[in-house]
């Protein structure tokens, strides 16, 4: 039981236990509210530059299963109240301390989470770091910023993933930091999916002639993709466009909209979302830091779903352009699956764009 510190940028200092990578580590400090789940979120590219804190007081219980992961970890370093040194699962293969050592990510444990989750809650969310020994000073909490964090874990080329069964449509997915999920919720409805990388411009995808186009999750500012942005201009309105999460952000700011960060964000598996039309409240997986601001969403567009808890945007529609979007995750995986009838109306969608041309 070696001793290890998560460090705020304010010089407070937590002490626990190390495990994973034994390394000093700098992030964002953030907390997710799920209570199954922990390799997804360990798995998802959108916590790139991330330390992140699970609120759930065990972790590790059910150990690792690589079948569950949903891409490449890119957080900085993870954070729980008690890990589970003896996970008991009949799908289990290794331990969660084996997995952290492999992906060099630094952990630490025996930390009060709910003391943690609660200073974020009250002063938002700050950099902070994990350390072998407690610094000397704190330059590198102060000075830190998340660079480059779609580019880190796009994918750098472009993969073609069958359809299960008869091919019934072509997607292209621009990759942002994408789970895995979402393409498997494609290729299960007959879908082909063509993963191209963050920087594939609008004319390259279009002359691959896709019955839809799919924007997916990714970390980081969503404003700092301005080539990104110009790439979906070039898009709207000519094909079938639904994004998610980053995908949802970037739609709006190339629709003229704004977003801003959220004080703490929305992370978890228990994220109550409200239908404005249909009236209905979804419960939803999320994992965002930043919002699409509802009063800058442009004429013609229409706010569909809020956030229940604090009224934040959560959905936009595009009825003149053939596109929706969606600021939770309807492909979550561990769940809920309220929302995954998205993936239906986006092939809906595609169907009658391919009748109306006939």
């Amino acid at each position: 039981m070696k001793k290890a510190y998560l460090v705020f940028k304010n010089g407070k200092i937590f002490e626990g236990f190390s495990f994973g990578a034994e390394k000093d580590s700098v992030g964002e400090l953030v907390f997710t509210t799920s209570m199954v789940g922990y390799l997804e979120t360990l798995t998802d590219p959108s916590y790139k530059g991330q330390i992140v804190i699970q609120t759930f007081p065990l972790i590790g219980n059910y150990g690792v299963i690589p079948e569950d992961f949903e891409g490449e970890p890119a957080l900085s370093g993870y954070v729980v109240g008690e890990y589970s040194k003896k996970p008991s699962n009949f799908r289990c293969e290794y331990d969660l301390d084996v997995f952290l050592k492999e992906k060099n990510i630094p952990g630490i444990y025996g930390i009060d989470t709910r003391e943690l989750t609660k200073i974020l809650r009250e002063e938002g969310v700050l950099s902070a770091g994990i350390y072998q020994n407690p610094p000397k000073d704190f330059k590198q909490l102060e000075n830190f910023t998340l660079t480059d964090a779609v580019e880190s874990v796009s994918s750098q080329k472009v993969t073609v993933y069958e359809p299960i069964g008869e091919e019934k449509h072509s997607v292209v997915l621009i990759d942002y930091g994408a789970k895995q999920n979402i393409i498997r919720s494609l290729t299960k409805r007959g879908c082909k999916v063509t993963v191209v990388p963050f920087d594939t411009s609008g004319e390259d995808i279009l002359s691959m002639s896709p019955d839809g186009v799919m924007l997916s999750n990714g970390p980081g500012d969503p404003a700092d993709n301005v080539y990104q942005i110009e790439q979906i201009k070039k898009l709207i309105g000519k094909i079938p466009i639904f994004g998610i999460c980053l995908g949802h952000q970037l739609t709006a700011l190339a629709m003229g909209a704004k977003t801003v960060k959220l004080k703490y964000g929305h992370r978890g598996s228990n994220q109550p979302v409200k239908d404005l039309i249909g009236g209905r409240t979804f419960i939803t997986t999320q994992n965002h830091g930043y919002a699409v601001v509802p009063k800058s969403i442009p004429s013609g567009a229409v706010l569909k779903y809020i956030n229940a808890n604090d009224s934040s945007c959560e959905g936009i529609l595009y009825p003149d352009k053939k596109c929706f979007t969606v600021q939770f995750h309807p492909e979550a995986c561990a769940g809920p699956h309220d929302t995954d009838f998205l993936f239906d109306d986006f092939i809906t969608m595609m169907e009658e764009e391919k009748n109306a041309q006939r």
